[in-house]
């Protein structure tokens, strides 16, 4: 595919090509470079320009749906306007309307502009490209912060991998995944919440449709998100409304957790529609057209004023069931899997890690109080011989790490490739903060973006130096050419097997290390407790280790 490119903008770029070669080779300056040229493409909805940088095409700021405003607020989405003309898609959309975050936060990384008008994506093309493989990046942040225009997020280094990249908006918090009695009675499925991953589910149509205008395989599309971008993967996975839109997936941190039906109350928590009550009630409203009514980012205030968890709801149509549920039958999308986690994911989570008790001995007692029969795989584990460590993975597995080798064990025995990872990788300024392998961590790298120049937030430990540069080519290496053909590789490093009846997988270190049995019988672990919890009717997701509540007695779940 050639993109069209203007004649002045021709001639600048010829003028860029007998400059000094040294600005061709330098990787940091080629991301930042100006915009010497306006390439342009016809998609569904008309024609768009958008810009050059450095062998690739870039469009930002994409309607690849109607803004979801007014009348349009908490129902599916609906396709992009046309327009005439062509229009400028040089710039970034707004992110969803969303909430501060605090100043000290790792995390903290605020929206340039925020708006309700937000369902917008970008793409990253290389300029020669013709049916490449096409990444469809889905942004973390717990579904109630970030945006697809976050610098660390910046498609360019992985799209000069060999791929079309796309990145998008979606829908957050309450405005993106409230359910209510009053919103399924509009529904003509009967249905209210999950508006953030039927979002999801139109950018990955618009990519399907469109992306073969910008040199992108529409046959070829991978899935990959970190945090809630990954669990939005699972989603994904098992809603029969995205069947047949990608055709692999990466889950980068993925959590596999117990969700809200629609209306009913079960496994230890109230129904979707109960918990959207409480958000109505706080906002003094009487049905849906006065929520309608408010200001978008006061329904965004009184959501976290009232402790509201912006997550998927088992409505019977975009999920129809549990998300372990579904893989247990072996309804998920069969594709190739690429999935795994951080060693330290919660250091940067401490929330999560229950306070140490008063030595090894308070700990194997309360341990055996909790896990009865189970106390002794808990303490194997998990020993008291190392109690801050232990403290620390429990939380970390009971949140990423099992339900990271529950995806790649579910694909397997579906027939399909799956792979694993753990990333491992403590570089210095981490290492000094106590933060080695903390929760994203991993993202920078596969974006390419190291360096003292990477695009990262304020707050966060820069990884530089010779070992970083190398470990993020070598994991865009693998990321890209599972994107292409289904299997992770990267020449010169180690080979990535499937995880099989070996168990193998991949550790991100100093360097990549192929290696089998992650961690000794901690799937084992994780998935009876998990299952005994299913059994009885309990919340299973992170109700573990001295948190936990006590394990059901009953014995004899069957492991996958």
């Amino acid at each position: 595919m050639v993109f069209k490119t203007p004649p002045l903008a021709r001639t600048l770029l010829l003028a860029m090509l007998v400059g000094p070669l040294t600005a061709c080779l330098d990787s940091d300056s080629s991301d930042s470079a100006p915009p010497t040229a306006r390439p342009e493409v016809r998609v569904e909805q008309g024609r768009l320009s958008g810009v050059q940088e450095a062998g690739l095409a870039v469009f930002k700021g994409i309607p690849y749906a109607a803004p979801p405003v007014g009348e349009g607020r908490w129902r599916a989405p609906r396709p992009a306007a046309h327009w005439q003309g062509v229009r400028r898609a040089e710039a970034f959309g707004p992110s969803c309307v969303q909430p501060d975050v605090a100043e000290t936060s790792l995390y903290r990384d605020p929206p340039a502009s925020m708006s309700e008008d937000c369902l917008t994506l970008n793409v990253w093309a290389p300029d020669d490209a013709g049916r490449l493989p096409v990444i469809v990046w889905v942004h973390g942040g717990s579904l109630r912060i970030g945006g697809s225009g976050q610098p660390v997020f910046d498609g360019a280094r992985l799209a000069r991998e060999g791929a079309v990249v796309v990145s998008f908006n979606y829908r957050l918090g309450v405005l993106g995944w409230l359910a209510l009695a009053g919103l399924s009675a509009e529904s003509e499925q009967g249905v209210s919440g999950n508006y953030g991953l039927l979002d999801q589910i139109q950018a990955l149509r618009w990519v399907r449709d469109n992306i073969g205008q910008f040199g992108g395989d529409p046959a070829n599309v991978t899935i990959m998100g970190e945090s809630a971008g990954a669990f939005s993967v699972t989603y994904l996975l098992t809603s029969p409304l995205a069947r047949d839109l990608f055709d692999k997936a990466i889950a980068q941190s993925a959590n596999t957790r117990s969700l809200p039906m629609l209306s009913s109350a079960a496994n230890g928590l109230p129904s979707a529609e109960q918990l959207g009550a409480v958000v109505m009630d706080e906002a003094g409203a009487a049905g849906p057209e006065a929520l309608r009514a408010m200001d978008a980012e006061q329904l965004v205030a009184i959501g976290e004023q009232v402790g509201f968890r912006p997550e998927g709801t088992v409505d019977g149509w975009a999920l129809p069931d549990q998300l372990v549920a579904t893989f247990d039958a072996g309804e998920q999308a069969r594709v190739p899997l690429l999935a795994g986690f951080n060693e330290g994911e919660v250091r940067s989570q401490r929330i999560f890690i229950a306070p140490a008790p008063a030595d090894g001995a308070a700990y194997e007692s309360r341990i055996g109080e909790l896990y009865g029969d189970l106390a002794d795989d808990f303490l194997t584990v998990y020993p008291a011989s190392d109690l801050e460590y232990s403290l620390m993975a429990t939380a970390r597995d009971a949140l990423y790490g099992w339900a990271a080798e529950r995806l790649v064990r579910k694909q397997t025995a579906a027939g399909v490739p799956a792979y694993l990872y753990r990333f491992d990788y403590c570089y210095p300024a981490a290492q000094a903060l106590d933060l080695c392998a903390f929760h994203a961590s991993d993202v920078p790298f596969v974006f390419g973006h190291v360096g003292a120049g990477a695009p990262l937030s304020e707050n966060w430990p820069r990884p530089v130096g010779e070992t970083s540069r190398q470990l993020s080519a070598a994991m865009m290496d693998y990321w890209v050419s599972f994107a292409r053909t289904g299997t992770p590789e990267s020449a010169g490093h180690a080979q990535w097997q499937p995880y099989g009846t070996d168990q193998n997988f991949m550790r991100f270190a100093d360097q990549p290390e192929a290696d089998t049995n992650l961690q000794p019988g901690m799937f084992e672990l994780v998935e009876e407790v998990v299952c005994r919890r299913r059994a009885a009717g309990q919340q299973w997701f992170y109700n573990a280790g001295l948190y936990a509540d006590p394990v059901p007695a009953t014995p004899g779940c069957a492991l996958p």
